[in-house]
C-alpha cells in the first residue's frame, strides 16, 4: 500500500482504497533520546506513551488567563463581520467557530505560543526544535457551538499538508472552564498506536468545507467501536487556565455545546523541525499557510 510521494515513503496511506484499515504505528510516540532531559518526569512520560496526552491542571494563573480571555474577545469583535479566509464559520449559521493562524495575527497568542515551558515540554517529547505546524482559536460559544466530529489530526496534515511522521503534538489551552457538560475534548486514550485509514478520495480545495463540517478523513464507525472497546473515553474538563497536550495521531473530537456556557480554547499544534511537511499525500495542492505552515 505504500508509495512514494516527493520521494518520502508513505508509511500511512488514507483515502485511496474503498475500504477502511487499521495500520499499525510505525513512529515512535516519545522521542528524545534523553528522557531526563526536560521537565517531565519518568512517570508523566511513561503516560504519555501509554494514552497519547497529558493534562496539566490551572498551568496559567488566572491573570494569565484574564489576559489571554481579553484578548479571545478582542478577535471575536475585530473578526464579526469579517471575510478573512482565516474565520471559520459554523456550518448552519454565520458564529465564529474557529479562527486560524492567531500566533502570527496577535502578539498575545504569539508569545502564548512561544512560552518556555510549555515548549520545553514539547522538545522533551518531540526530541528536537520545534515550530508552530498551526494555530486556532476554537470559541464553541453557548447555545450555538457545533460538535468537532472524532478524527485524528495526522490523517488530514498526512494526506492534506504532507506531514510525513507522527511526529508532532497539539497544545490545547482552555480560556473557559471544560466541564463535561458543554462540549469538552475526548480522546480514545491508546488510539494513537494505531492508524485508522479513511475511504473516499478528497476533493480539491475541501478545506473550505472541511473547517465548519469535516465529511473526509472521518474514520468509520466499526473502527471507531474496537477502538472504544479496546481503551474507553476520556472527556478531559478542567478549570481556565488547564492544559492538555495530545499526539497527533490520537483519536479526538468534542460534542456540540447546547449549555449557555462558553468552552473556548487554544490551540496550538507543534511539529518537529525534522518532520516539515513534503507535497500532499493526496498528490493535490497544498492547503493555505493559515493551515498549514510550509515554513523552512
Amino acid at each position: 500500500m505504500s508509495n512514494l510521494q516527493g520521494g518520502v515513503m508513505d508509511l500511512y496511506p488514507s483515502r485511496v482504497d474503498d475500504k477502511p484499515v487499521i495500520l499499525e504505528r510505525k513512529d515512535p510516540v516519545i522521542y528524545t533520546k534523553d528522557p531526563a532531559a526536560g521537565p517531565l518526569d519518568a512517570e508523566q512520560l511513561e503516560f504519555y506513551q501509554k494514552n497519547g496526552y497529558l493534562f496539566f491542571e490551572r498551568f496559567f494563573s488566572e491573570e494569565e488567563v484574564r489576559e489571554l480571555r481579553n484578548e479571545l474577545r478582542r478577535l471575536w469583535d475585530a473578526n464579526r463581520d469579517s471575510d478573512a479566509e482565516e474565520v471559520i464559520r459554523e456550518p448552519e449559521s454565520r458564529e465564529i467557530r474557529s479562527i486560524f493562524a492567531v500566533h502570527r495575527n496577535s502578539d498575545t497568542f504569539k508569545r502564548l505560543s512561544q512560552n518556555q515551558r510549555l515548549t520545553d515540554i514539547v522538545k522533551q517529547i518531540l526530541g528536537s526544535d520545534v515550530y508552530i505546524h498551526q494555530s486556532r482559536i476554537n470559541y464553541k460559544k453557548g447555545f450555538a457551538g457545533k460538535e468537532f466530529y472524532w478524527h485524528s489530526d495526522f490523517e488530514t496534515w498526512h494526506v492534506e499538508d504532507g506531514m510525513p511522521r507522527m511526529r508532532a503534538l497539539s497544545c490545547s489551552i482552555s480560556l473557559e472552564d471544560n466541564y463535561h457538560f458543554n462540549g469538552p475534548l475526548m480522546v480514545i486514550p491508546g488510539s494513537h498506536q494505531y492508524f485508522l485509514s479513511c475511504v473516499g478520495r478528497t476533493p480539491e480545495n475541501h478545506y473550505r468545507q472541511s473547517l465548519r463540517r469535516q465529511e473526509y478523513g472521518v474514520p468509520d464507525q466499526d473502527s471507531l467501536t474496537w477502538l472504544v472497546n479496546q481503551h474507553g473515553i476520556d472527556a478531559l474538563t478542567g478549570p481556565a487556565g488547564s492544559v492538555v497536550l495530545f499526539d497527533c495521531n490520537i483519536m479526538h473530537g468534542s460534542n456540540g455545546n447546547i449549555t449557555p456556557l462558553p468552552r473556548s480554547n487554544v490551540f496550538f499544534v507543534y511539529n518537529s523541525v525534522e518532520n516539515r511537511l513534503v507535497e500532499p499525500f493526496s498528490g493535490q495542492s497544498p492547503r493555505p499557510e493559515f493551515i498549514a505552515s510550509r515554513e523552512r
